[in-house]
């Protein structure tokens, strides 16, 4: 039988998963224990930017069996857009951190593909510390380029081959994202997309306070810790995210009023 993934509402285009952390967790830990291949992707502004911008991305993350709201601006457009009740985000950071704790409790092995070495080197060191008996049956750091045909299908032998139910993709977006849509059917595994959770477990970012996360401001917390390279991408991006998601509110709300959209 399928795994049962939540429903999922249309926002500009791509599919966003109506779920919660209890949820999403308990998916993915079924999913892990039979060893099915399952995708997962936590999708912020950034990422949903860059899908609604590119349509072969948009039509991969639509592939993407669940993709969790990681940023509150996109759970308040899933809310405003489709009223679909969301009371909390579901970040990468923290599913992922749920997702491993359980995971060494039901000895699922978890394999870490991606980011540089140095990094997956502190994130295993991390998840071992904080959950004794967590089975690390594989890490792989990236290549920082594409693999060639046979270096993807050594990747997949290897993979499966580890006996892994999960897999930690951290690739950054969409790269991550491109990687798990593109092997569904061929990883028997859940997969990750949650590049951000490997920096912040590695120590290279630090997690803004609570408030701040709930406040939807992480960005702003983030782009002080890094202006140069990001100052351009918040700018860009979320000043094109809050001019569509007003279009797409203002839509609705003429159309709930019987205003012609023609």
């Amino acid at each position: 039988m399928p795994i049962m993934s939540a429903r999922k509402v249309d926002v500009f285009g791509v599919g966003l998963s109506v779920t919660d952390y209890l949820d999403a967790c308990n998916t993915i830990i079924a999913a892990a224990k039979e060893r099915r291949s399952f995708a997962v992707s936590a999708l912020a502004v950034h990422g949903l930017m860059e899908a609604t911008a590119d349509p072969e991305l948009r039509d991969m993350i639509n592939t993407i069996d669940l993709v969790t709201p990681d940023g509150q601006p996109v759970r308040w457009a899933m809310n405003l857009l489709h009223n679909a009740g969301l009371r909390e985000r579901v970040c990468g950071p923290d599913l992922t951190w749920m997702v491993c704790r359980e995971a060494a409790r039901a000895d699922i092995g978890v394999y870490v593909f991606g980011s540089t070495r140095d990094t997956c080197e502190r994130l295993v060191a991390t998840l071992e510390n904080s959950f004794p008996g967590i089975r690390i049956v594989g890490v792989q750091p990236d290549r920082f380029r594409d693999a060639t045909a046979e270096e993807d299908e050594e990747d997949v032998r290897r993979i499966n081959a580890s006996g892994a139910g999960i897999v930690l993709v951290g690739r950054g977006c969409p790269r991550q994202e491109r990687w798990v849509a593109l092997h569904r059917g061929r990883v028997h595994a859940a997969m990750l997309a949650v590049g951000a959770a490997f920096d912040y477990f590695a120590g290279n970012i630090k997690r803004p306070p609570r408030w701040m996360q709930r406040a939807g401001l992480e960005w702003s917390y983030r782009l002080l810790q890094e202006p140069r390279r990001l100052l351009g991408r918040y700018l860009v991006t979320n000043s094109k995210f809050l001019w569509r998601l007003g279009l797409d509110v203002a839509r609705n709300s003429a159309g709930r009023g019987g205003v012609s959209q023609r």
